[in-house]
């Protein structure tokens, strides 16, 4: 077990590398069930969930395999994962893989497309909301496939191996449905249209590498997507898009601390809500040559008023972070959460670090204060987990976060990058 030691105090100063997007790598690595091709993919993070996910992909008979850095290179570039599933031995996703990451569950879609049946485990529950897979089965549903869910599993079989297109409409927009069905709409026979689909930069990237793989998808990036089934794809070189939610994070932190950073790689037209919202909180997020510079505008931190929202709103993965920040600011803000019903579990904690924070059902009231002091704290979640590193810079005295597997499943090096910078922040054994 380890735990961060987060020292308050210090302005963050310099450049901070963004990684490549966590919630786009690993659908593309799911998407090479797609072919029996090599899929490459430049810029994946070195992640707890994309090490899992090799795991995962390797049950079903992909071979993976991560390709040496070159002389000289900085380690905060990502790695180029190569996998080849030339054939897949198994179409069951067991419960003790599944169990461990959500985004695990995606494989249904490219198993069944492929393969023509899939037998995976239900993901259960999650730390912050149901998240229910009805959007995936009645989707998948309406392409054909006959579904029956026994014991735990989602036992999916596609009449004569191959779906069919169809229209999909989503009552709700859904990122992970969105992915499901994309993929196995590449593969099926005739047209497959989706509506009201997820417009995330994420689902985009994805979009764009199957395009690369021989699917032919328009629309990319619209809440319509049209995608005329091929026949086979094959493999494809592809690097992920810089993760939006982690330069969100380091922009909050640069903010925290009163700070100035640049963050390298990070696209500005992939955080227009979130730069309008750092505006309205005395927060300058600039375009330049080479990623987002962020620095205060003049002075104190002001309150806000949000609600998250899907893509292009802002989003629900930088809604606790962004409430770490407004603990320093002048006036109350108030944080509504639309998206996941549970995604409040670190106002605790938060609390426990001296912020004034009382919630009314899915809204948090958030009144600035003088000063957070540091006190153990607990991560519950991944995005929980990194708002107590943001709170734990400007607090006085140590910030003891335990924990750190949650942090560890969607933040590559963060402690490393943050050192480079100016934070005092150190991993120790607990």
């Amino acid at each position: 077990m380890e735990k961060l030691l987060v020292r308050g105090g210090n302005r963050l100063k310099g450049e901070i590398p963004i990684s490549g997007a966590k919630n786009a790598a690993l659908p593309l690595m799911i998407a090479a069930l797609l072919t029996d091709e090599t899929l490459t993919l430049h810029n994946t993070p070195r992640l707890a969930d994309v090490a899992l996910l090799q795991k995962i992909l390797r049950n079903h008979g992909a071979d993976t395999m991560i390709a040496g850095k070159k002389p000289g290179q900085s380690r905060f570039v990502g790695d180029t994962v190569h996998i080849t599933a030339a054939e897949i031995i198994d179409t069951t996703a067991p419960y003790d893989l599944v169990s461990k990451m959500r985004a695990s569950f995606w494989v249904l879609g490219p198993l069944l497309a492929r393969c023509g049946e899939a037998r995976v485990s239900l993901p259960g529950g999650c730390a912050i909301g149901t998240r229910p897979v009805d959007l995936y089965l009645k989707a998948l549903s309406r392409m054909g496939a006959e579904i029956d869910v026994e014991q735990g599993y989602v036992i999916a079989r596609a009449p004569k191996g191959r779906l069919h297109g169809a229209r999909i409409v989503f009552p709700k927009v859904s990122v992970g449905a969105t992915h499901v069905v994309l993929m196995a709409a590449t593969l099926a026979r005739g047209e497959t249209v989706i509506e009201n689909a997820a417009r995330e930069p994420e689902v985009a990237d994805v979009a764009e590498c199957l395009v690369k793989m021989g699917a032919k998808i328009e629309g990319i990036g619209r809440s319509s997507l049209r995608i005329e089934g091929v026949e086979r794809l094959h493999g494809a070189e592809h690097s992920i898009v810089a993760d939006r939610i982690e330069a969100g994070t380091y922009a909050m932190a640069a903010a925290m601390t009163d700070g100035d950073v640049l963050l390298c790689g990070a696209r500005a037209e992939h955080l227009s809500a979130f730069i309008d919202v750092m505006a309205s909180a005395g927060v300058m997020a600039t375009a330049e040559e080479g990623g987002l510079r962020v620095r205060r505008a003049n002075g104190a931190l002001q309150a806000v008023t949000v609600e998250t929202q899907p893509f292009p709103g802002f989003p629900t993965d930088l809604q606790a972070q962004l409430m770490a920040l407004m603990t320093r600011a002048q006036g109350v803000s108030s944080i509504r959460e639309t998206i996941f019903e549970n995604r409040f579990m670190h106002v605790q904690e938060l609390v426990r670090l001296g912020a004034d924070i009382s919630l009314m059902g899915d809204t948090a009231l958030v009144k600035g204060v003088e000063a957070l002091k540091g006190a153990p704290v607990m991560a519950t979640d991944l995005r929980a987990s990194v708002s107590l590193v943001i709170a734990g810079l400007a607090a006085e005295g140590e910030t003891e976060i335990h924990r750190l597997y949650h942090l560890d499943r969607g933040f590559e090096a963060l402690e490393e990058k943050l050192r480079a910078v100016g934070a005092d922040i150190e991993r120790v054994a607990a």
